[in-house]
């Protein structure tokens, strides 16, 4: 099992996208409890992607339009950063 660290871009940007929002709130804590689990785990859809401000780092699937971008702390082994969170569009885009 991994271990998540949360960066503080992470957590601000975790209250932006879910704006209160129980629905989102619940598939993101899902997303995280699976890439804690497996972070390749099938449904999460992880792949190395362009981010807007961490150059190549993985993206995980949360829902349709969010994503979780996140990279392994090369410090220390079983560990995830979580680097921001987002969606492809708008005002929240994590993306190139």
């Amino acid at each position: 099992m991994y271990k998540l660290l949360i960066t503080k871009d992470f957590d601000e940007s975790y209250i932006k996208v879910t704006k209160s929002n129980v629905e989102t709130q619940k598939k993101v804590q899902k997303a995280l409890l699976l890439l804690k689990q497996n972070p390749f785990y099938p449904s999460l859809k992880t792949h190395k992607v362009q981010s807007k401000n961490y150059e190549e780092r993985w993206s995980s699937w949360v829902t349709g339009d969010i994503r979780i971008i996140w990279d392994f702390d090369s410090n220390e082994q079983m560990t995830i950063l979580l680097l921001t969170i987002g969606s492809h569009s708008g005002t929240h885009k994590v993306y190139q």
